[in-house]
């Protein structure tokens, strides 16, 4: 992860606007799924932000928190990797890119942590080649992000840290150097 200072070669990929939330689709994903307590809730804000927030629990081996976008195929292959600009609470998130890649009948993810600084605005810098495979919170080693196939967006939280978060993202952009 880099914080970055400016980027040549950038495309916009979401700037938050109104539409946004019809456009991606986005959506919370909660432990819940696997018994767990964790709530989280994305809007999207006046000022144009999405912001991400919650309560992250521990019990019933709960632990993380997430917000998914639906459904949006792009090709992403002309730039190096993405690039965030986010105000957090301190704690560390994770950026994640769906594409095609299937484990055991799953879609993998890619991730990419990220760390944020209490109440500041930062530009967070991910290269493509950052990005590894997981399904449900294991590393898949031969899992290979293939930038061309990019079928969604999300954001995650699950740094075994219970209590409450906040994530708000002004933009995701590629960017090429």
């Amino acid at each position: 992860m880099v914080i970055s200072r400016g980027m040549a070669g950038s495309m916009e990929i979401d700037g938050f606007e109104s539409s946004s939330k019809d456009k991606f689709d986005w959506e919370v994903v909660d432990d819940g799924v696997m018994g767990g307590l964790s709530q989280g809730s994305v809007v999207m804000s006046e000022s144009g932000t999405m912001v991400f927030r919650g309560v992250l629990s521990l019990e019933n081996n709960g632990g993380f928190s997430s917000v998914r976008s639906g459904q949006v195929p792009m090709d992403l292959s002309e730039a190096t990797g993405i690039v965030l600009r986010v105000r957090g609470d301190g704690r560390t998130y994770q950026f994640r890119l769906m594409t095609d890649a299937r484990v055991r009948n799953r879609r993998v993810s890619f991730m990419a942590p990220f760390q944020t600084e209490a109440g500041e605005w930062v530009e967070v810098q991910m290269p493509f080649k950052a990005f590894a495979g997981t399904w449900r919170g294991e590393g898949v080693s031969d899992a290979l992000l293939d930038p061309s196939k990019i079928e969604g967006f999300g954001f995650q939280l699950a740094d075994k840290k219970p209590g409450v978060f906040s994530l708000e993202v002004d933009w995701m952009k590629t960017y090429t150097k």
